[in-house]
């Protein structure tokens, strides 16, 4: 049988190495776009063979074909949805943890990369000031993350009507439409139920308005509240203070979902819209959004970790070592039980950087915003939605079809100049920018803008 340790080794490790090199160093970034399917069949052709195609077929496909019908989110005009723009050190590093072969879940097998990524998430839990007890993990991104911190919640309702002698088994979620579309998905893997709460005139969750619903329905019945910091169309941070007030009021588990907007915390101008986070019994914000990490990342953080290993632990007679220990093994946490050290790229970046670099790199994304809603405002062809609470934009341009929209947004794609994509709102079709890249400019700004006269 041929050996998987051939003389192509270190020809195939110098070929890949030396593409991240160049991409990492790729100034500008390409924006790059999609092929259909027909044209990747044609352009590739089949690549799984009994032979192999060997290391320079295979990495100039990847390089000049592959790689090119795959969009660049780290590119600065990368506007749409929640982008990703990675530093040089923490995308550099990913490298690092794929060679080094790691089993991150528990302490055992992997002690210092687990005792990194803990001062990663302590500045997280400090950022939203959470107790020194708070702790958690890195996990594959914000659907895992509020599954995980879901999960914990009805698990500790559970235990807490059980001792009580309560007949009623709490499988209530109240949040508002504006949550993300994975708290209904983990509704559904849960079966839960997901309750709905009005928004506001600005679109937050209020106090007055959960209570109505938690009376309504019966306290009884929920497990959870998910209060949003930081919503993925509009940028919304929900009044936080008054929901930790409703769930303390109620004894009901309050999470904040954060996994775009959560890195705000780092940055002073912005710091007084997450009042109540620390409040928070869970908390998710995902560093490859707006904390400069690689995909896929998202920081979990408990208030109590020890109710989330009550939910979370797996236990089998093979895991005895682990479970016995008295040491910090992420997996009892989350969901899964296999996990890379996702949040050492994060941990590198933080260590070489310091977090001043972030705060400032934060605070730029929030200035090219508001000059971003200022330029909107000069131009009468133009109409901001609303007013930006963090770093997202929407605005609609008078007198457009969906189809105007969609046909402006396919011509920038297709010059390669920028990526903004259609998004709607109560049934209107707009647009909108989402500026997590520090690499964003005001004269990238203008170019788009100036792109829809």
């Amino acid at each position: 049988m041929q050996s998987f340790v051939t003389n192509s080794g270190p020809f195939a490790i110098d070929q890949a190495l030396d593409y991240a090199r160049r991409r990492l160093f790729l100034d500008p970034i390409p924006l790059d776009g999609p092929l259909s399917q027909a044209e990747l069949e044609e352009r590739v052709g089949q690549t799984i063979t009994p032979e192999g195609l060997g290391v320079t077929q295979a990495m100039n496909l990847y390089e000049h074909t592959l790689a090119e019908a795959c969009l660049s989110t780290d590119h600065p005009r990368f506007l749409s949805f929640i982008p990703g723009a990675p530093t040089r050190e923490a995308a550099a590093f990913d490298v690092v943890v794929g060679a080094s072969s790691i089993y991150g879940g528990s302490w055992l097998e992997g002690a210092g990369a687990v005792f990194a990524e803990n001062q990663a998430l302590r500045w997280i839990a400090d950022l939203a000031g959470l107790p020194d007890s708070a702790g958690g993990v890195f996990v594959p991104g914000g659907t895992i993350g509020n599954l995980s911190a879901l999960v914990a919640a009805r698990h500790t309702a559970r235990e807490r009507a059980s001792r009580a002698g309560h007949a009623q088994r709490p499988n209530r979620i109240a949040a508002t439409d504006n949550a993300h579309s994975s708290i209904v998905s983990m509704a559904a893997v849960m079966d839960a139920e997901v309750c709905g709460v009005h928004v506001d005139d600005q679109l937050r969750l209020r106090g007055d308005a959960l209570r109505e619903v938690i009376e309504a329905k019966g306290p009884e019945t929920f497990f959870a509240v998910v209060a949003t910091a930081g919503t993925t169309n509009f940028g919304v941070v929900d009044n936080l203070a008054e929901v930790a007030a409703v769930c303390r009021e109620y004894g009901i588990w309050f999470h904040v979902d954060g996994a775009y907007g959560g890195a705000g915390l780092a940055a002073p101008s912005v710091r007084e819209l997450f009042d109540g986070v620390e409040l928070a019994d869970s908390f998710i914000v995902d560093p490859h959004k707006w904390l400069f990490a690689p995909f896929d990342c998202c920081a979990l953080v408990y208030r109590d970790p020890g109710l989330a290993r009550a939910a979370h632990t797996q236990r089998a007679s093979y895991l005895d070592v682990l479970t016995e220990s008295p040491e910090w093994n992420p997996t009892d946490y989350s969901v899964g039980l296999s996990r890379r050290v996702r949040g050492l790229p994060l941990w590198f970046s933080l260590a070489v950087h310091g977090t001043d670099a972030y705060v400032e790199a934060i605070e730029g994304t929030l200035a090219v915003t508001r000059f971003a809603a200022e330029e909107i405002g000069r131009r009468d062809y133009l109409e901001a939605v609303r007013e930006p609470d963090l770093s997202v934009v929407v605005f609609r341009r008078l007198g457009w079809t969906p189809a105007d929209y969609q046909a402006w947004s396919e011509r920038l794609l297709a010059e390669a100049s920028a990526f903004v994509v259609p998004t709607s709102h109560r049934g209107e079709t707009m647009t909108r920018f989402a500026i997590v890249n520090p690499h964003t400019t005001t004269d990238d700004i203008v170019a788009i803008l100036d792109s829809m006269a």
